[in-house]
């Protein structure tokens, strides 16, 4: 069994990770390592060449100095693509790994998600901050390599001299050091530019979302000044970003480079004293070039890690939201159809008939539906809902989905063939599909699509009309087929005579399987077997919507619905 998510932290999330593809990470360290220790050899061979080549005039030694260089070039040309190749692998395992968790919870979590962090905010993460993660371990080969070298390099300078040694093994510890001044605000600004970003993302997606409603009331204006005023923010503190990133590379350049030049001038005079021979200098310039790349590539990796760590701290953000339920139940749902009880209302929905619940506070109604659906645990701790004799939440979450289905008042639909967006199963035939389109009054919307079923329908089918997109859910509520089903407020987009036409087939439709409809449609009322009557959550009357009409609340409710 896959252990579970680590999300106590973002360091131990960044962990568990990288243990998902130890593998994969492991080659790289190996083809990094020995990509940069065959770098850094190559100054030895070359000092080697010059002493006891050409100042001893052993052309045999300079002949296997100059082989073992073009092997060492050899050795570095095939790692260095294997190494690139792995670390590439690497950054979009871990990437594609944290957009597919929270794919994951995101489909799993339920209305809980929504709640605590904005759309907007969930698609910077999955797009930004993911690919920020991945980052750390494309870095984790060059890495290795870096600080395998840099040992290697130290114990070869020693061997020449053990000041210049002491140099180094305190030098490039001391010019990282530095380096950390730059990198404090770096990590500062890059966090209040992710926060910054989020919130742009969150403000463009309530404007695409909104954008038909805005252009009717001629209000886009407002979105767009508010999506300009968050953006400018954005930039500003990107600039200020981008800023800390100049200073980083420049001191970085700065450091290095000077201490390059006194590692050199150190090599010189010990040269000129006799200490040393011309190829140990030579040699020795050769290290004080390379060491540059270690150190590079260490303040590389601090940056890239401050950038993973800010990111995977808006991950696990999303990954520890606790989900609207818990799939923990064990217990087999009821084999029969049975009565469905909401103990917080007095609620009872008979099996196999057709129900409908009015109440003057729509919200409650709704809330109903949710509760009888279980869509989130938090409305059924003080009272849960009964499936004749089972509380669900002790039935697993497939079982009840499968049998009880809920369609909310403003349903999503998503892109792809509409006879997919219908039947997201396939389990009807395309003679089922149109019996239902007929009988949601939906075949108009057919007619005017040239390709019919196979009509590609655009993200949240904004091809379609209000009243349209709603009897397209409908009708996939309808092919559901579901033992029962829970329709809030099916028909509010819709015209009146399109309505009186749906309540005219519902009955028929649903005959024999158990139906709740959240309404105060007086068409739809009249087309029942029962309605029940909610006043401050709870039921107060039963009865046939002619019967209860004589009650002046019910009467003034569903009056306000006309």
């Amino acid at each position: 069994m896959a252990k579970p998510t680590e999300v106590r932290s973002p360091s131990r999330y960044l962990i568990w990770l990288g243990l998902q593809q130890l593998p994969s990470l492991a080659a790289g360290v190996l083809f990094g390592s020995l990509w940069l220790l065959a770098q850094a050899l190559m100054p030895l061979l070359l000092g080697w060449a010059i002493d006891f080549g050409v100042n001893a005039q052993n052309w045999s030694l300079l002949l296997l100095s100059a082989i073992g260089m073009v092997f060492l070039g050899a050795v570095q040309a095939i790692f260095a693509v294997l190494r690139h190749r792995i670390a590439v692998s690497n950054w979009l395992q871990a990437s594609f790994r944290s957009v597919q968790l929270i794919g994951h919870k995101i489909s799993r979590t339920g209305a809980a998600l929504p709640k605590a962090i904005s759309t907007g905010e969930l698609v910077n993460t999955a797009a930004s901050d993911a690919t920020r993660i991945g980052q750390i371990y494309d870095l984790t080969a060059r890495l290795s390599g870096a600080v395998l070298s840099y040992a290697l390099v130290s114990i070869l300078i020693w061997q020449i001299s053990w000041g210049l040694g002491v140099t180094v093994l305190l030098g490039v510890p001391v010019c990282c050091a530095l380096l950390l001044f730059i990198i404090r605000p770096l990590q500062a600004r890059q966090r209040e530019q992710r926060e910054m970003a989020g919130k742009m993302t969150a403000v463009g997606a309530d404007t695409v979302a909104g954008l038909r409603v805005l252009r009717g009331i001629g209000g886009e204006h407002i979105f767009v000044s508010r999506y300009r005023e968050r953006s400018q923010q954005t930039r500003f503190s990107g600039n200020k970003v981008a800023r800390s990133v100049a200073n980083l590379e420049g001191t970085q350049l700065l450091v290095t480079g000077g201490f390059s030049v006194l590692f050199t001038w150190l090599g010189a005079a010990m040269a000129l004293r006799g200490e040393i021979s011309t190829g140990q200098l030579i040699s020795l310039y050769g290290f004080s070039v390379f060491l540059v790349t270690p150190v590079r590539i260490l303040s590389e990796t601090v940056s890239a890690a401050i950038r993973g760590y800010v990111g995977a701290r808006k991950t696990i953000a999303v990954l520890s939201t606790p989900p609207a339920y818990q799939d923990a139940g064990q217990t087999p749902a009821p084999r029969q159809p049975a009565v469905l009880r909401d103990t917080a209302s007095g609620a009872v929905i008979q099996p196999g008939r057709l129900t409908a619940v009015v109440s003057s506070v729509p919200a409650s109604s709704a809330e109903l539906a949710e509760r009888l659906g279980r869509f989130d645990d938090a409305l059924l701790e003080a009272n849960p809902v009964f499936w004749g004799d089972l509380d669900t939440r002790t039935i697993g979450i497939p079982d009840l989905r499968s049998r009880i289905v809920l369609s909310e008042a403003d349903p999503q639909l998503f892109s792809g063939p509409l006879r997919e967006l219908l039947d997201p199963e396939a389990r009807n035939s395309d003679q089922r599909i149109l019996q239902i389109l007929e009988d949601a009054s939906s075949l108009d919307i057919l007619d005017g699509l040239e390709e019919g079923l196979d009509h590609h329908v655009t993200e949240r089918g904004r091809g379609f009309s209000g009243g349209q997109r709603q009897r397209l859910a409908l009708c996939r509520a309808l092919l559901s087929d579901a033992e029962t089903l829970l329709l809030v407020e099916p028909t509010s987009a819709v015209d009146a005579h399109t309505e009186a036409r749906i309540a005219a087939k519902l009955p028929a439709v649903r005959a024999g399987k158990t139906t709740l409809l959240v309404t105060a449609s007086p068409l739809l009322l009249g087309a029942v077997d029962e309605v029940l009557f909610m006043i401050d959550g709870k039921i107060s009357a039963r009865g046939s919507h002619r019967e209860l009409l004589q009650l002046p609340d019910y009467r003034a409710v569903v009056i306000r619905g006309e």
